[in-house]
């Protein structure tokens, strides 16, 4: 059975995690033949280091969002020599969350507006022995709390854009997608957002690789005199938005 997952190439690591798992290798190995996500059926991924339980409820973290939880951390440490408090927006798993609540000495409150995103983002915090605040809501919506760090990995894909077919079929689409050219909860975000910021503050972003151009637009018509940063993935793709104000 190794022999067959290899051919469809699966790394040797997730293979040998699938076989200690597995309750029936050959059905997974039929769903993984219609491009069903590996990591779906392991049950859980390494992000930052750190185990995160994941299901059809909530997207798989990424490398890209590790290196925004990275970068995060470097602009933080940075700009800050206190307690932060941070909000993560559409939290998902929590793996960003619990990321930077390991890393960064911080109060942390995660938003989701889907109930079984919360309750394994929950479970995950637990399991990673932390503390978060978990709270069910859409974006900044009515929240009236200030805080010096936010960050969102929000949906950012346009409705007409190709991605991977395994993403597409199996990956819950309120995580992906977003209305206007999936700039949407940027704006979103951004509208409202003077409200929950302390005066000293880092906002940071992962974005789609075509729309650094439109999101700084957007940052200029709801902030000024703020430091906007595009940061590069490891394809040398613009991916992350960094906004600080010192």
């Amino acid at each position: 059975m190794k022999d067959k997952l290899l051919k469809l190439g699966i790394s040797d690591t997730e293979i040998n995690e699938l076989l200690k798992v597995s309750k029936d290798i050959e059905n997974d190995y039929n769903k993984l033949l219609n491009k069903y996500p590996i990591q779906y059926l392991i049950g859980y991924v390494n992000f930052y280091g750190y185990k995160i339980n994941v299901n059809e409820n909530v997207l798989i973290p990424r490398y890209e969002t590790e290196l925004l939880v990275e970068k995060t951390i470097n602009y933080s440490k940075k700009l800050f020599n206190k307690k932060i408090k941070i909000l993560d927006l559409g939290t998902g798993s929590g793996s960003i969350a619990i990321a930077l609540k390991k890393q960064i000495d911080s109060d942390v409150m995660a938003i989701d507006i889907s109930d079984k995103a919360l309750e394994l983002a929950q479970k995950n915090a637990i399991e990673n022995k932390i503390n978060i605040n978990f709270v069910k809501n859409n974006m900044l919506d009515g929240l009236s709390e200030k805080f010096d760090l936010i960050i969102s990995n929000p949906p950012y894909i346009s409705y007409d854009e190709e991605i991977m077919e395994c993403v597409k079929l199996y990956e819950p689409h309120l995580a992906l997608y977003a209305d206007n050219n999936g700039l949407y909860y940027y704006e979103e975000i951004l509208k409202n957002i003077k409200n929950n910021l302390n005066s000293k503050y880092l906002i940071a972003f992962e974005i789609g690789y075509k729309q650094a151009e439109s999101i700084k637009k957007i940052i200029n018509k709801y902030l000024k005199n703020v430091e906007i940063t595009i940061e590069k993935d490891y394809s040398g793709k613009d991916r992350y938005v960094f906004i600080k104000n010192e």
